[in-house]
């Protein structure tokens, strides 16, 4: 079984440089290193043609969003190898030495699944917040110390394993999706041909500069005008889940739009209002290209 990892990067440059040397030590070698590179400043750009023929290097000429570099990379694996497998994360995600061994392990035993996950911790060793599983039974919680797979709703790309037969059948991410979202609808996507599970062996360190979840309430200004995708988004892939689930979405959207509302001590309600509303209006409206690529096409 052979693998292709696909990391998406933009400006941070010291942490893509110990992502890729974390790929390097895998245990279990990886046979591709597919660096999308989403059109960072020149000094990532010349360290990255520094390595030569040891990665596959993808400049864009724009920053397309984290949604629009899976995208490339995803499309680059299929139409640019033979691998059986693409693993996927962002350029902070730092895989341990036997994380793709626990995964592939994991894919050899159970052959038929949408996509493995594996345990995202943060720095301090505890769950990464935003990678938090979500177990398919909305009941459970998955405990720190769980030790035995368990099928998941959904999952993000940090740290992601697909079969090329899987991507052969659903396509690739959307690009529109820009930022946010566009790895819960893409894994939603692939569960719904076959399982998706969750890897608790196989651990992956995420290296976001403070262990939270993103939060409209509480985000920064600066930070605000990108949580218009993840509404948009959020309307969009809450849509495609059955009439429960779809339900289920919208209610979760109106309690957040609820609190901004009404809890105290929320600064700037008019404006965290405002992104939250246009992306739900704009979700009712986007209709997103899905791609499908030909195994055949090279690029």
């Amino acid at each position: 079984m052979t693998t292709s990892a696909v990391i998406v990067t933009y400006n941070r440059l010291p942490m893509l440089k110990e992502a890729i040397a974390a790929l390097q030590n895998s245990a279990t070698p990886v046979e591709h290193i597919i660096v999308v590179d989403n059109h960072s400043n020149a000094d990532t750009q010349a360290y990255l043609t520094s390595l030569g023929d040891t990665i596959d290097y993808l400049r864009l000429d724009e920053n397309i969003g984290g949604a629009g570099g899976f995208n490339r990379g995803i499309r680059y694996f299929m139409t640019n190898t033979d691998d059986d497998f693409v693993w996927l994360m962002d350029d902070d995600t730092m895989p341990h030495a036997d994380t793709l061994t626990n995964l592939l392990a994991f894919a050899q035993l159970a052959h038929d699944f949408g996509f493995l996950a594996s345990d995202v911790r943060w720095t301090d060793g505890h769950r990464a917040k935003m990678n938090n599983p979500a177990p398919k039974n909305r009941m459970k919680k998955i405990p720190e110390d769980a030790t035995q797979p368990e099928e998941l709703m959904n999952a993000t790309f940090v740290s992601l394993l697909m079969s090329r037969k899987i991507v052969a059948e659903i396509g690739l991410p959307i690009s529109e999706f820009f930022i946010w979202g566009d790895d819960i609808e893409y894994t939603e996507r692939a569960a719904r041909v076959a399982p998706g599970y969750f890897i608790p062996a196989a651990k992956v360190t995420h290296k976001m500069a403070s262990n939270v979840g993103s939060n409209v309430m509480t985000d920064s200004l600066d930070r605000l005008p990108r949580y218009f995708y993840s509404y948009r988004n959020k309307v969009y892939y809450g849509a495609k889940r059955h009439f429960v689930g779809h339900v289920k979405s919208n209610v979760r959207i109106l309690l957040e739009a609820l609190q901004v509302m009404l809890k105290p001590g929320i600064d700037h309600r008019g404006q965290r209002l405002k992104v939250l509303f246009a992306g739900v209006k704009a979700g009712w409206h986007f209709k997103p290209l899905v791609e499908h690529i030909n195994n055949e096409q090279k690029i």
